[in-house]
């Protein structure tokens, strides 16, 4: 019995080892087919990149909104080395940080000071993994562009371009007809008849009242002839030009086309019978990867009647091998025999394929010439020997000679990124920038080419950072005031010399002083030298009309306070008092540099505040408040009471920002610690699927109504609950409600009208029920007065709040579980299969 079991449990681990083994197995082939079916990136050489292709590739990765990390995984998965990978980072970042520096604002002038205003900063291509949802289309699609591509294939696969025959031009006098052709015949003057006849198999027609004529591989020139003789047998008239005969093409007959070879959809294709070459090779698609653009060959009848080269459309715009294609041609693309890849500073940089007699000067005319920024005295060649690599210098003289070899790979190089023969100077100077270094440029000299100092130019001293011969950094020190007078030793410049010149408002703070309180146009001012109290005053706008110019303060910086002591003074105060015509009662005030002058307000002034009460009371509309201490059964007093409709219970007060700061001399600013609360839900929206539920409490956290009990504050006037009113508050007193609105997780959202005998679940039900996704135990309710109560936890039962008229009930949904990823899917399978491994041998061990 006991082997029995045991052997009942042995086959069915081994059944669950065989199961995980197959999804194991299942989850590896498809993730090896997902791995092969995007393009090979491996032959993509970074170094071999141009600039303006690293900023095409920008662009396009900038417009379809990757991220790094999607990059780098489409990259690596494709093939793309790390290595390669890394210098794609750098080459970006240094692109984008060029970018920076010469979109930056260069040194403006401003009252004789100098102001220095940076670019915008530019974020680095940093290929860190994200949170973003992958999309590898277009990760790759923008990997694809840096892949060298082969000149000529978008022709074919352009959607822009579709070189379809224009059936609507004339007849070309050329055509040869053929079965199938329809020919119109219009017999017209003495004698008129029409004739619409399709030629027959055996290339034949049959006119009415003449007989059958033959067609079959006449031009339409020919055909029309024959058919004029053959009707002017019938028609006498032909021959005296009283009756004419105008012969023309209707309907065209289909010819059957076989391309065959390096064809990217090769087959037999049905064409009209005008369509050409051209036509034929977009239909299938243009060569493959292998296959030759410069020796496509038509076959008719045996042999070749036509080579086709596509360069000399591409370049030149020639259709001389463009022919007109016949019933059975055969199209051959062959295999390429020559193929040079060109990269670097060229205007296309792109695969060519050559042919004999060709030079690399030819190459370069197919890759559009040398871009400005091109070194074109000599071109790197990489080519393939039977062993290995070589690589050669070809310099400019040798272009027009050099026979390119298949497989060769030419890269153009930029030029240096320096001068031969820059100076540079700035700072206090009227014309700071580059200049040419002359032969025998002294600093004296390059000062006059600048258009001398300015006058806040700091004479004592200035520098020269100057490259060593071993591209060290060397700081040469001068005084520039003696520079000017020619009283000291003029210095030579050198090549890459910059001479930075100082401003004494460069070598300390800038002086400003600072007025707040109660004038017009607080803020922070420049300070000028002798500048007075009242002049700040008058600069401000001067003063409200509640200020006090009887105690007005300033503070000052300490410059001596002892650092050591605890009681060490840290600013020093003076009070000043001015009368309303800006005079100082005592001697003249002067401001010093960083001075904070304060205007206070005078006691006693208040400006009026006003509150409003809307709804079902005899006198709606705004009050002032008369008292600091009024309140809400004040209020309701002087709008003269409620109505016979008005519902006490759904009473609110609305009450805004401003309110609840107040808007005395003591507020305090909650503004702040509102909008932390509100990022907060803001970044727990971003972590969380509940969605619904974070928006409901955010708009609770923006609703201004205070939640009030307005029949309690009218039965006890004065107590606690009766709020002081507050500028800005508005109390609304609504009409009987009657209905009861329920949103959030139910299967039906709706608003049901108030009955006093339902409870919270029946208005659930009403609303068809919790949904599977519900949060049931986080329910709450929006009173109308703008109160809020959730459901609370007895046991294991839930107590649900009271239901009022003009309330909201609001069920959360539940926070969803992430799913497994494929790669946790098939970590998870293995160690299903590992554990069945192990307790199988262990089975097998007794």
């Amino acid at each position: 019995m006991q082997y029995s079991r045991f052997f009942k449990v042995s086959q069915r681990v081994k059944q669950v080892f065989r199961i995980a083994l197959v999804l194991l197995a299942v989850f590896s082939v498809s993730f090896s087919v997902s791995a092969q079916s995007g393009q090979n990136l491996s032959n993509i050489r970074v170094d071999e990149l141009s600039d303006a292709q690293i900023r095409q590739f920008i662009q396009q990765v900038e417009a379809q909104g990757l991220t790094e990390a999607q990059l780098e995984q489409v990259a690596m998965a494709r093939g793309m080395s790390a290595s390669e990978v890394a210098k794609l980072r750098e080459r970006v970042n240094r692109i984008r940080q060029q970018g920076t520096a010469n979109s930056g604002q260069s040194t403006q002038k401003n009252n004789g000071s100098q102001t220095q205003t940076e670019g915008r900063g530019s974020r680095e291509l940093n290929f860190e993994p994200d949170t973003m949802q992958n999309r590898p289309e277009e990760a790759e699609s923008a990997l694809q562009s840096l892949k060298p591509k082969i000149f000529g294939s978008d022709l074919f696969r352009n959607s822009q371009i579709t070189f379809e025959p224009n059936l609507r031009l004339a007849t070309p006098a050329n055509y040869q007809l053929g079965p199938d052709d329809e020919v119109l015949i219009d017999i017209y003057g003495y004698s008129e008849a029409n004739y619409r006849l399709r030629i027959s198999p055996e290339g034949t027609i049959n006119i009415p009242y003449v007989g059958v004529v033959s067609l079959g591989g006449l031009t339409m020139e020919q055909a029309t002839a024959r058919i004029r003789s053959r009707l002017s047998t019938i028609y006498s008239n032909i021959r005296t030009g009283n009756t004419k005969v105008a012969v023309s093409l209707g309907n065209i007959r289909s010819i059957k086309v076989t391309l065959l070879g390096e064809v990217t959809r090769p087959g037999t294709y049905t064409l009209p019978s005008l369509a050409t070459a051209f036509n034929a090779l977009y239909s299938s698609g243009g060569p493959t990867e292998n296959g030759s653009f410069r020796a496509i060959e038509v076959i008719r009848s045996g042999r070749v009647v036509a080579t086709i080269d596509v360069y000399d459309f591409l370049l030149r715009g020639y259709q001389r091998t463009n022919i007109r294609l016949q019933d059975q041609d055969v199209i051959r693309i062959p295999t390429y025999k020559k193929r040079v890849q060109f990269t670097g500073e060229v205007k296309r940089p792109a695969i060519y394929e050559a042919v004999n007699n060709e030079t690399l000067q030819d190459v370069i005319d197919f890759a559009g010439g040398f871009t400005s920024e091109a070194y074109t005295a000599r071109i790197k060649v990489i080519q393939n020997t039977p062993t290995e690599r070589r690589i050669t210098d070809v310099f400019d003289e040798a272009f027009a000679s050099y026979s390119p070899k298949n497989g060769d790979r030419y890269f153009a190089e930029p030029i240096l990124e320096r001068f031969e023969n820059r100076v540079t100077i700035g700072g206090a100077v009227f014309r700071p920038g580059q200049y040419q270094l002359e032969p025998g440029l002294t600093l004296g000299q390059l000062i006059k080419k600048a258009e001398g100092v300015r006058e806040d130019a700091f004479l004592s001293r200035g520098y020269i950072n100057r490259l060593r011969p071993d591209n060290t950094a060397e700081l040469l020190s001068f005084d520039l005031g003696a520079i000017l007078k020619g009283t000291a030793t003029d210095i030579p410049l050198l090549r890459e010399d910059s001479v930075m010149i100082a401003s004494i408002f460069d070598l300390r703070d800038e002086y400003k002083v600072t007025i707040e309180g109660e004038v017009r146009e607080a803020g922070t001012y420049n300070y000028g030298e002798n500048m007075a109290l009242e002049d700040l005053v008058l600069l401000a706008g001067g003063f409200k009309e509640g200020a006090t110019p009887r105690r007005i303060e300033i503070a000052r910086r300490v410059k001596d306070s002892e650092a050591g002591a605890a009681n060490s003074r840290t600013a020093q105060v003076f009070q000043v008092d001015v009368d309303q015509n800006l005079k100082i009662q005592g001697p003249r005030f002067e401001l010093q540099p960083f001075d904070i002058v304060v205007v206070r307000s005078a006691t006693g002034y208040e400006t009026q505040r006003q509150v409003r009460v809307e709804g079902e009371v005899l006198y709606p509309g705004t009050y002032t408040i008369t008292r600091k201490d009024e309140r809400i059964s004040d209020l309701v007093k002087r709008a003269g009471g409620f109505t016979d409709l008005a519902y006490l219970e759904g009473a609110s007060l609305k009450r805004s920002e401003v309110a609840e700061r107040g808007s005395g001399k003591n507020t305090i600013n909650t503004a702040e610690e509102n909008a932390q609360k509100l990022v907060k839900l803001q970044r727990l929206q971003e972590t969380t699927k509940d969605s619904l539920d974070i928006t409901k409490q955010q708009t609770l956290l923006k609703n201004d109504n205070v939640g009030i009990n307005l029949e309690r504050i009218m039965d006890k006037s004065g107590s606690k609950h009766d709020l002081i009113l507050e500028e800005g508050d508005v109390l609304r007193v609504p009409k009987q409600l009657q209905t009861v609105k329920v949103t959030g997780e139910v299967l039906y959202p709706a608003t049901a009208v108030y009955n006093g005998n339902k409870t919270f679940k029946n208005y659930i039900s009403d609303a068809g029920g919790f949904s599977d996704r519900s949060l049931k135990k986080r329910a709450y309710i929006i009173y109308a007065n703008g109160s809020v109560k959730s459901t609370k936890k007895f046991l294991f039962f839930n107590n649900y709040p009271m239901v009022k008229p003009g309330a909201e009930i609001f069920v959360p949904k539940k926070a969803e579980g992430r799913k497994l990823t494929a790669g946790e899917i098939v970590g998870l399978t293995s160690g299903v299969a590992s554990l069945g491994a192990i307790i199988l041998g262990i089975l097998n061990l007794r």
